[in-house]
C-alpha cells in the first residue's frame, strides 16, 4: 500500500485544490493527528504541528474544563474535530473546541453536521507556526462565536458579531467576567512545577475570583 508522505516542513500552501479532493485528503490524514488541514475557497494548507503547539493546546483545553465546573457550566468536548461547510468552501481543524451553551444541542452526539448542529461555542488557537491562510474568517463563516487565539505571549479572545466578522474583546462570552489573557500567566508556570499542579493552581485562582453562591 502506498503511504501519503510530507516534505520536511511545517507547512505547505497549495493552491487549485477542490472539494473533492480536500475530503480525500482529510480521509488520507485521518489517523495522522499531527497533521492540519486548513481549506479555503480552493487553497489547502497542510501543516505538520510541533510539540509545542500541542502542549500550549492541551493545557488551555484542559483550564476550559476547570472552568466549566467552577463556573457550574456543561460541556461537550470537540478536541480538533474537522469542522466544515460544502457550500461556503471553507474547512478547518480547531486547536480545541466545545459546545457549552448549545451543549444540550448536541449532548450524546458522535457525528456533528453543521448544516443541522450547531458550531463549538468556543474554539482555541495555538498559532506557533503562522498559518498562511486567514483561520478567524473561516471560523466566522462557519459561524463559531468566540475563538482564544495564543498569539506570541499574550491570549487575544475575539467574539463574532452580528456584522459576521470577529471583534477583539477583553472579556470572554463563554464565561462572563473572566478575562482569557490571564490564562497565560498560569501557562507560565509550567516552567516551574507539573501541569497537574499548574491546573490546580488555576482552579484556585477561578474559585477566588468567580465564587459560586453556596459553595
Amino acid at each position: 500500500m502506498s503511504t501519503l508522505s510530507l516534505p520536511a516542513v511545517h507547512s505547505l500552501l497549495l493552491d487549485g485544490v477542490d472539494w473533492k479532493m480536500y475530503t480525500r485528503l482529510l480521509r488520507a490524514f485521518d489517523k495522522r493527528r499531527s497533521i492540519r488541514l486548513t481549506y479555503d475557497r480552493g487553497s489547502l494548507e497542510i501543516m505538520t504541528l510541533t510539540h509545542e503547539h500541542e502542549s500550549y493546546a492541551h493545557l488551555l483545553g484542559r483550564f476550559v474544563v476547570v472552568l466549566t465546573e467552577e463556573f457550574g457550566l456543561p460541556i461537550k468536548g470537540g478536541g480538533s474535530t474537522t469542522f466544515r461547510r460544502r457550500r461556503r468552501r471553507k474547512g478547518l481543524e480547531a486547536d480545541e473546541s466545545c459546545w457549552i451553551t448549545s451543549e444540550p444541542l448536541v449532548r450524546g452526539k458522535d457525528r456533528i453536521d453543521l448544516r443541522l448542529d450547531p458550531p463549538p461555542d468556543l474554539a482555541l488557537e495555538v498559532d506557533v507556526t503562522h498559518s498562511s491562510l486567514d483561520r478567524l474568517a473561516i471560523y466566522a463563516a462557519l459561524r463559531v462565536p468566540e475563538v482564544w487565539r495564543r498569539e506570541g505571549e499574550t491570549l487575544a479572545c475575539y467574539l463574532l458579531g452580528e456584522d459576521g466578522k470577529y471583534a477583539v474583546s477583553a472579556f470572554s462570552r463563554a464565561f462572563p467576567g473572566l478575562a482569557p489573557a490571564e490564562l497565560m500567566n498560569f501557562v507560565a508556570l509550567r516552567a516551574h512545577m507539573d501541569e497537574n499542579a499548574v491546573v490546580r493552581q488555576f482552579r484556585a485562582w477561578v474559585r477566588q475570583q468567580f465564587p459560586r453562591p453556596g459553595l
